[in-house]
């Protein structure tokens, strides 16, 4: 706690010089055609044996210009979002998340007595935990030496089951890309130490939050066609936390998970929104119509890059294991028989290039919502084609077969050789809102069909398959008086119920384990949040509560957010994980897809026997919140908005 406290007063002490110097405080021109206000915050986490995880000074800059009348347009105005951010945790914390991060490694061996194994194996494998380079060597390059050392590693998942679980081990480089490129994926995790702390100044000029025009085209039957014009979010969701319908744009998951408020976690994009306002009619109370065309190149979600504060499901810290592992050569822990630390060489196993969209028009994004009332009852129906957000790993590629002369290639079935791609996918949908005052209680419902996403498929000769998805989401809200609590104001109670099921799941029980999907064919998260009202309602205790049904994996973030004054704001809060962390699955080492390890195992090249370990499957079982388990933190923010 020492640490933080001292980061987040030293950050705080800037904080507040900046803004008095500058003497910047919101204004407004004369005839009130310009308006200009904004917000600088600092914001501070300390994670437990960490230390700073989060040290976020952020400025944001919002304007907005009111144009009038231009030809047949009215309303024509200008609107827009500059923010910058510096994140000091890679300055302050550089032992886990800067120039200094990682150490050496040595991955587990769990050996087995002579006698058991054919081959080379047969005089027995001793058990030992070996170092980087130090396992049974496949012909290739040279791991542990200059351009491979064993420095700036660390052990894939160790902070959640050490590394010594007996299943498959991976090491990844954890330093900023410009200090170590090991791992780094060309155009998607890639980022330098300046673009870990300061996001904002990258290639896609995401410190233009958001830019864009609004106009109105009246009609002469009094109806309304509005456009929005440039970088903007669209929110189509009615739910929050985790999204249904809310995709139209991506997420930055890599500034705090799935507990960043969405406001600030969205990734605006270049959107053309064209929304025909019907307005009441003789059955609808109201009726609106909207098109989205994304011209903006796509971009997926944010996931974090291995090393970086935060990576959802850690997956960015896989990623970055498996380019290592293409690139350079890696070893990996208890692979050869499941016993054997192993040593691959370059473009034997791992992933090759990430595949991000181009821009083309027909990579580009199409929507449609219908938008109303009806007696009472908000709805919408939603479609969207867009590339995928979240990445698929396709197996199938050409690969190195390391059990053959050197410089042997081909496509072998079930081979750890993958490409990173983003599919197409096409979802359709609806919501609905309404109120039932026997009960005092509002309730959401949104439901969503996609067909296009892929999943990780053991029993697949390229390790992936489609299937359609159906999620679903029911939400309950009621203000409910707690008179020990407060006597004179109700609390807010917010429940969701968030469901997923994979129409096309494929699960099958192998000779030593199950084999297939590793995402549950059924799951459900449930959220709770309890909020509070004192002092006229500038303080502000809530509690959410999340909990993954499958993964048996809980969050709690307890917070009290203080409104000083009209200008300052104080939030201080804490996020606490619960139950399974890290979960098992088939990890792909029993498949056999070259002709010489099949030779070798006296038995036919084929796909998995079920033999799995934590890594690297078992992520999708455990969810974000079991993946997260280690991350409890304590949380401080401050905002001086002008």
């Amino acid at each position: 706690m020492k640490s933080m406290t001292k980061c987040f007063y030293g950050s705080l002490v800037i904080s507040c010089l900046a803004i008095y110097s500058s003497g910047v405080f919101a204004w407004t021109s004369e005839d009130k055609s310009w308006v200009v206000n904004g917000f600088l915050e600092n914001s501070t986490h300390d994670r437990h044996r960490v230390g700073i995880s989060r040290s976020r000074t952020r400025g944001q800059l919002e304007w907005s210009k009111s144009i009038g009348s231009v030809g047949i347009f009215k309303g024509v105005s200008m609107n827009g979002v500059l923010r910058a951010s510096y994140d000091a945790a890679y300055d302050l914390n550089d032992d886990d998340f800067g120039d200094d991060a990682g150490s050496a490694v040595a991955l587990q061996q769990v050996g087995v007595p002579a006698g058991v194994l054919p081959g080379p194996f047969a005089g027995g494998v001793p058990t030992a935990f070996v170092p980087w380079g130090g396992g049974f060597p496949l012909d290739g390059g040279v791991i542990g030496g200059p351009t491979n050392p064993n420095t700036g590693l660390a052990i894939l998942g160790g902070d959640l089951h050490g590394g010594n679980d007996g299943g498959a081990i991976l090491a990844y480089p954890v330093r900023p890309c410009d200090e170590d490129s090991r791992g780094c994926l060309d155009g998607y995790m890639d980022a330098d130490k300046q673009e870990l702390a300061a996001p904002e100044f990258n290639d896609r000029a995401d410190v233009i939050r958001e830019a864009y025009l609004d106009a109105t085209l009246p009609l002469q039957n009094g109806d309304e066609i509005n456009f929005r014009i440039g970088r903007q979010q669209v929110v189509w969701g009615r739910t929050d936390l985790f999204r249904v319908l809310d995709v139209v744009n991506p997420v930055d998951f890599s500034a705090q998970n799935i507990y960043e408020e969405l406001e600030d976690a969205r990734i605006p994009m270049g959107i053309f929104n064209m929304e025909y306002r019907a307005g009441a009619g003789d059955i609808f109370q109201d009726l609106n119509f909207q098109f989205l065309w994304k011209f903006e190149q796509a971009r997926p979600h944010t996931l974090g890059q291995g090393g970086s504060t935060y990576s959802i499901l850690q997956a960015g810290n896989f990623f970055r294991a498996m380019k290592t592992c293409w690139d350079v050569g890696c070893t990996v822990g208890n692979f050869a028989f499941g016993v054997a630390a192993t040593d691959f060489g370059p473009g034997q196993i791992g992933i090759r290039r990430a595949n991000t969209p181009d821009w083309e028009i027909d990579e580009t994004d199409v929507g449609m919502r219908l938008e109303g009332v009806y007696e009472g009852v908000g709805f919408s129906a939603n479609a969207l084609y867009y590339n995928s957000h979240l990445p698929s790993l396709r197996g199938g590629i050409t690969s190195t077969d390391p059990f053959a002369p050197p410089g042997t290639t081909g496509v072998f079935p079930h081979a750890l050789a993958f490409d990173i791609d983003f599919p197409r996918i096409f979802l359709l949908g609806g919501s609905a809102d309404f109120y039932l005052d026997e009960i005092k209680s509002a309730f959401r419902v949104e439901l969503a069909w996609t067909t296009g996403e892929e999943f990780a498929n053991t029993l697949r000769p390229r390790l992936f398959s489609e299937s359609d998805v159906v999620r679903y989401v029911i939400g309950w809200d009621r203000p409910t008086f707690i008179p020990f609590l407060n006597k004179s104001r109700a609390f807010l109670i917010s429940g969701q119920l968030f469901g997923q099921h994979i129409l096309d799941h494929e699960l099958e029980s192998g000779p030593l384990g199950k084999v297939g999907i590793p995402d549950w064919e059924d799951n459900w998260i449930a959220t709770l949040l309890i909020q509070g009202f004192y002092q006229n309602d500038t303080v502000q205790p809530r509690i959410i509560t999340a909990y993954d049904v499958r993964a048996q994996a809980a969050a709690v973030a307890p917070q009290v957010d203080w409104l000083i004054s009209n200008n300052w704001r104080l939030v201080v809060g804490a996020n606490f994980k619960f139950g399974t962390g890290a979960r098992e699955f088939d990890d792909n080492r029993s498949a056999l897809p070259y002709a010489g390890l099949a030779a070798l195992a006296g038995g036919a090249v084929g796909g998995s026997a079920g033999l799995g370990g934590f890594e690297p499957l078992g992520r999708f079982r455990s969810g974000p919140i079991g993946m997260a388990s280690a991350e409890d933190e304590v949380q401080i923010s401050l905002r001086y908005r002008f």
